[in-house]
């Protein structure tokens, strides 16, 4: 049913204006409420405490529930659940995320009701609405949902039952987990400032650290605990993709203490082909190795806009217009190792390494040339055929793959075994396709 019809259903129930219905309506939807819960909250602002979905819930097991279902009935048991807020119709609304499962698979929830929702709980959820959430169903709890719970509990799979309360390494996160646990060292924090929905607002952002990994953070709310050198216990965490990488989310429903023991955080970056890095769809500290088989347009010296730090081009900012440049030193290479390709970027310090000289040199260069295409023209003599080992955070949008490096340095890795080693992958590969044919 369209957001039209809806609306017009809505109307007639009512007895009031249509338009004024499907303003009401479509600022809900814009908010990511659930249908449903957004017309049972329209009935009970125009004054009709009905229930706002008539349609009969069939019992599903969690693996065949999809987005193509409007109500189902799931028994699971809670994995996870943890409070979050949200804004819509200018008001705040404290909402329960999480993760159920049964015998069959997973599936992630929002509860808009107090359910009372523990970890390790079996419960039975009547009539619950289901929508799609980056292309996976997720069940919605609301006024409608009938919550029971059940005495005995479920025999989930090992894997499953593990999962109870949320605990993970930062290796174990990916992009859209809700209520976690992690216990991490802070590696880096740093206090701002930044624009927030409700103006000026302070917040603390960093990199963590535990055995598997590292990952980026941001502390909407500042907790003292989370400062840099400290190992900490963060519960109830939701992981965000933030310039195309997790990040760790840590809100003022989170809880931060203080533990009394050290975490060893690896020091080694994943190491990865170029191809594997790319299918991961973004992922934060890998290391590379490759040629350098082009260096892009925009490398070597360049200017950015003073207010947002943009590239421009011919002064011209497509945020602030007209500005005054600032002079800055970039390079985009192509890095390929025979499985695939991507841009590596490298900041300003990291360019002054390749083109072996400072920002103040490169201008000298350019004003002597009348050419500041001298300085890329430069870097790509010292880079490009050459092979590198990159360490640093890559994001793959619809732009492509970029990795911004943080280390560049010229491999010392023998060539023959490299290209021996891509070989062998490349016949393996082919053997797997070849049998997945013939199956």
């Amino acid at each position: 049913m369209e957001l039209d019809d809806h609306a017009e259903e809505l109307a007639s129930d009512l007895g009031v204006d249509k338009e004024e219905v499907k303003s009401d309506l479509q600022n809900l939807v814009e908010y990511s409420v659930p249908i449903d819960e957004a017309k049972g909250s329209l009935r009970r602002k125009y004054g009709d405490g009905s229930s706002a979905s008539s349609s009969a819930p069939s019992a599903r097991d969690v693996a065949d529930v999809t987005p193509d279902d409007g109500n189902v009935t799931v028994t699971g048991v809670v994995l996870t659940a943890g409070e979050r807020s949200i804004r819509y119709q200018g008001d705040d609304h404290v909402i329960v995320e999480g993760r159920l499962a049964d015998e069959t698979g997973t599936i992630d929830y929002t509860a808009w009701e107090d359910f009372g929702l523990e970890p390790g709980t079996t419960i039975t959820a009547g009539n619950a609405s289901v929508r799609e959430w980056d292309g996976e169903p997720e069940l919605n709890l609301g006024e409608s949902t009938s919550i029971s719970f059940e005495d005995e509990s479920l025999d989930l799979p090992a894997a499953y039952a593990d999962a109870i309360g949320g605990e993970a390494t930062l290796a174990d996160l990916q992009t859209g987990d809700r209520a976690v646990t992690v216990e991490v060292t802070v590696l880096e924090c740093e206090r701002r400032t930044i624009d927030g929905r409700d103006g000026e607002t302070e917040i603390k952002s960093g990199v963590l650290g535990d055995e598997s990994g590292r990952l980026p953070f941001t502390n909407w709310e500042p907790a003292p605990a989370l400062e840099e050198g400290n190992v900490v216990r963060i519960e109830n965490a939701y992981v965000q993709e933030f310039r195309g990488v997790p990040e760790v989310n840590v809100s003022k429903f989170s809880t931060v203490a203080e533990l009394d023991r050290e975490i060893d955080v690896g020091a080694d970056a994943t190491t990865m082909n170029v191809r594997e890095a790319i299918r991961t769809g973004g992922i934060y500290d890998v290391e590379l190795v490759g040629n350098v088989i082009a260096i892009r347009d925009g490398s070597g010296l360049i200017q950015r806009c003073p207010e947002c730090y943009r590239v421009i081009q011919k002064g011209q900012c497509r945020t602030h217009g007209s500005v005054d440049g600032v002079d800055d030193l970039r390079v985009k290479a192509i890095l390929d190792d025979g499985t695939a390709a991507l841009t590596v970027v490298l900041d300003d310090e990291l360019t002054e390494q390749v083109y072996g000289g400072t920002l103040e040199d490169a201008l000298e260069a350019a004003r002597e040339a009348m050419d500041q295409s001298v300085v890329a023209d430069t870097i790509r003599d010292r880079v490009v055929g050459r092979e590198y080992r990159v360490r640093g955070h890559l994001s793959v949008d619809e732009y492509g793959a970029n990795l911004d490096a943080e280390t560049f340095a010229e491999s010392a890795a023998d060539p023959e075994k490299r290209a021996r080693a891509l070989l062998e992958d490349h016949e393996l590969d082919r053997d797997a396709a070849d049998a997945e044919v013939e199956a």
